[in-house]
């Protein structure tokens, strides 16, 4: 660990609400299920009035999915550096005091814009599944202000989030910051986020990215919608010739992993998922804290299958604290 920070994220400002529905419910509201909808503050209001019987499952919480991603890897032990915007109201001033609470340093105390903090409602079925509204309120206003230039210059990879290519100056935001950390030898790491995102704004996503990927997060159905291919292997193919090294999750199935010379295969954990929620982010967190500490992709996927496991068998994206330090024994076993 040379530099100060293992992660500097970038990503949308959402304070998490989550709750049980049913698939009746998603149909009786017109809910796509197992994505992010972007909706207004109007809609999300009628929504969260609609479910408002529905049992909450989680405790308010600073989320979006970098945000849970930089906590995961900070709570196991590295540090990372998160950018956002939040607005001048109680949701803000609770975000950043709960990024703090989590060991992130943040871009905050330079100031809060006028306006709301973004919120997401979490809906999570029988089967697990989460599907997402998100108003992102001031969120999508994310700019070069609110980027830290001498932590990122501090920091082993700039850890982007998908999602931030929904908002024109969220994308320009991206691009000042991905081509700052090029010059300044800052390896970068893209998450695409969602299947609906990747189908949806592709080609903005590729732009955003630029040309270099040092680290690629995915799941499967991502994967194939990233390379336009139908078939699984057909992806992780063609992702070898794009990306300097990646990691494909797939559920149960594990995960795949590319150190940029050979593709390694992570078996899944045998549990009985509840939540799907936060799967993805926790396994990016596990994952980059484990490359940070020098461990080869193998292990880092074994590892990130077994933090990502403990997450989905519990509601919530993330872990109690003190459920971080006893998943370490994995990455010694």
């Amino acid at each position: 660990m040379s530099k100060k920070y293992q992660l500097y994220a970038l990503g949308n400002a959402l304070v998490d609400t989550e709750i049980e529905v049913s698939d009746s419910d998603l149909d009786l509201h017109g809910i796509n299920k197992g994505v992010m909808t972007l909706v207004d503050e109007r809609r999300q209001a009628e929504l969260t009035a609609g479910l408002s019987e529905h049992l909450t499952l989680s405790k308010r919480a600073c989320g979006g999915s970098a945000a849970n991603t930089a906590i995961a890897l900070a709570q196991f032990g590295s540090r990372a550096f998160f950018s956002c915007n939040v607005g001048d109201d109680d949701n803000g001033q609770f975000y950043l005091e709960d990024l703090a609470a989590n060991g992130i340093d943040h871009c905050g105390s330079s100031g809060r814009d006028i306006g709301t903090t973004g919120r997401c409602l979490v809906m999570v079925t029988p089967d697990a599944e989460r599907t997402m509204n998100s108003y992102l309120g001031v969120s999508d206003q994310l700019d070069e202000s609110n980027i830290d230039f001498t932590a990122l210059a501090a920091s082993e990879y700039l850890y982007i989030e998908g999602y931030l290519v929904t908002s024109e100056k969220s994308r320009a935001a991206v691009a000042q910051a991905r081509e700052f950390a090029i010059a300044n030898g800052v390896r970068i790491a893209l998450s695409l986020s969602d299947p609906g995102i990747v189908a949806g704004f592709g080609e903005q996503l590729r732009e955003m990215a630029g040309s270099q990927i040092d680290l690629l997060f995915c799941n499967a159905a991502e994967a194939m919608q990233w390379t336009q291919t139908g078939a699984l292997e057909a992806a992780l193919e063609q992702l070898q010739r794009e990306v300097k090294s990646f990691a494909v999750t797939n559920g149960g199935s594990g995960a795949t992993v590319y150190d940029g010379f050979n593709n390694h295969h992570c078996a899944g954990q045998a549990v009985t998922a509840i939540d799907t929620n936060g799967a993805g982010d926790m396994f990016a967190g596990a994952y980059l804290h484990a490359l940070a500490n020098g461990y080869s992709a193998p292990k880092a996927g074994y590892f990130a299958n077994v933090a990502a496991s403990c997450v989905v068998s519990q509601y919530g994206p993330r872990l109690h604290s003190a459920e971080y330090q006893p998943l370490l024994q994995a990455l010694e076993a």
